[in-house]
């Protein structure tokens, strides 16, 4: 299992970044602190960095700086609200691996993230599997009973989220949360919209409907 160091002053980002990680298989530690953070991730045993830039005690692109002048070449993904090219380009010239900022689409960053942990895991966490569905995680094929089935990113956000849970009753602020991220509006109708596009595409019996509660994908 990959673990992820998550660098994130802000409680609400930070949460919602290690409930939708974990949910998606990988471990997590959160630090509020540049400098705790910098120490964390030079004592090793971490997979990927995820670094805000404006933190406290220590800045992110500090941070990003003493990890590359010490020779360390854990991959960083700068996750920040700076969206200037002049921050994007000396984040990537110190030594970024990638850079998103906020407000940002999870199902995005976690392409990112799977990106930069190719060859991090087994081969079975490249493909998930549940009933007559198949999901391949890299090339981003679906298959249904052998079919090929043409998603949306969108769509595939979605559907990852309910095989990673397979058999779990989700409720659509759970839905909403992993695949559209942390700044969904709860009122949006989103998920049934969505919903009914895959029950078309993948079949009716695929994804149940528990009404007052939510969804879940039988296998």
């Amino acid at each position: 299992m990959a673990r992820i160091l998550i660098a994130e002053d802000d409680a609400k980002i930070a949460s919602f970044l290690q409930k939708g990680l974990q949910a998606n298989g990988w471990a997590t530690v959160h630090v509020e602190d540049g400098a705790e953070a910098e120490q964390l991730a030079l004592g090793g045993g971490f997979d990927l960095l995820i670094l805000d830039i404006g933190l406290p005690s220590r800045g992110g692109f500090e941070v990003l700086q003493g990890l590359r002048a010490r020779g360390h070449r854990l991959p960083v993904l700068v996750l920040t609200g700076r969206a200037q090219v002049h921050d994007v380009v000396a984040c990537l010239d110190a030594g970024a691996d990638d850079y998103m900022t906020k407000p940002f689409r999870f199902e995005e960053l976690l392409a990112r993230i799977r990106a930069r942990l190719r060859g991090v895991g087994t081969e079975e966490e490249r493909v998930l599997i549940a009933g007559p569905v198949r999901l391949d995680l890299w090339s981003r094929e679906v298959s249904v009973r052998g079919r090929a089935v043409a998603l949306t990113g969108r769509e595939f956000a979605l559907l990852e989220t309910l095989i990673r849970h397979a058999d779990r009753v989700l409720s659509r602020e759970q839905l909403l949360s992993q695949a559209w991220g942390y700044d969904f509006d709860p009122s949006t109708n989103l998920v049934n919209v969505y919903v009914s596009a895959l029950r078309k595409k993948l079949g009716e019996n695929v994804i149940e409907t528990l009404r007052g509660f939510g969804y879940r994908l039988r296998t």
